[in-house]
């Protein structure tokens, strides 16, 4: 039975092709890198047995996981849903992006487009439903997030600070801590995010 960590939503790449084009990506980059899935595994933090089951298809790596395979690696998230860009333009189509996390209550969020790792640039599209919220233990040393409310009002947490970001507010966040995206009001939430990670 296949194990469903993030379901995607039909608004993006479907789950069967998703699924799939991480499992071959995300073994290509660990062959070429010569790299057994004991050492994947002890440098990603991450089972063996999960990243046999993710290479087979068998499970859908959560967000928090992708992240940690891909620094482990020294590839992005992007480079392993394949929205890497690549030299000069690439156009991804929307049937090729992928949604990557998938709420209790029908919310999303789908990885627009990024750049190539180790160092990173993600933008991102979420839809938070009332009630819904996304928590994350932080990302490495450094990390930013841009983030502007489109719609509704977004309550973001880091570590012990809480802010409301209103509909056309924008806000910058050190996100290398404990965070969380909350909709605690009754209206939808829409909001565009743009994250920079950097490892050097």
């Amino acid at each position: 039975m296949t194990k469903k960590v993030n379901i995607p939503t039909d608004a993006g790449a479907d789950l069967n092709t998703v699924s799939q084009a991480v499992a071959a990506r995300i073994k290509t980059f660990r062959q070429q890198q010569k790299l057994s899935l004991d050492e994947l595994s002890r440098r990603a933090g991450v089972s063996k047995g999960m990243l046999v089951e993710i290479e087979k298809s068998l499970a859908n790596p959560s967000i928090a996981m992708l992240c940690k395979i891909a620094a482990a690696m020294g590839v992005s998230v992007a480079d392993i849903v394949d929205v890497a860009s690549k030299p000069a333009i690439r156009l991804i189509a929307a049937a090729d992006i992928p949604v990557l996390w998938n709420g209790d209550k029908g919310g999303s969020a789908r990885l627009l487009a990024g750049t190539s790792g180790p160092d990173m640039l993600e933008m991102w599209r979420w839809h938070l439903l009332p009630g819904e919220r996304f928590t994350s233990a932080g990302h490495p040393t450094g990390t930013v997030e841009l983030l502007y409310v489109e719609q509704g009002i977004l309550t973001i947490t880091v570590d012990e600070t809480v802010m409301a970001v209103t509909q056309g507010s924008s806000a910058v966040a050190r996100t290398d801590a404990p965070h969380a995206y909350a909709n605690d009001g009754d209206e939808e939430v829409w909001f565009t995010m743009t994250v920079s990670e950097r490892h050097t």
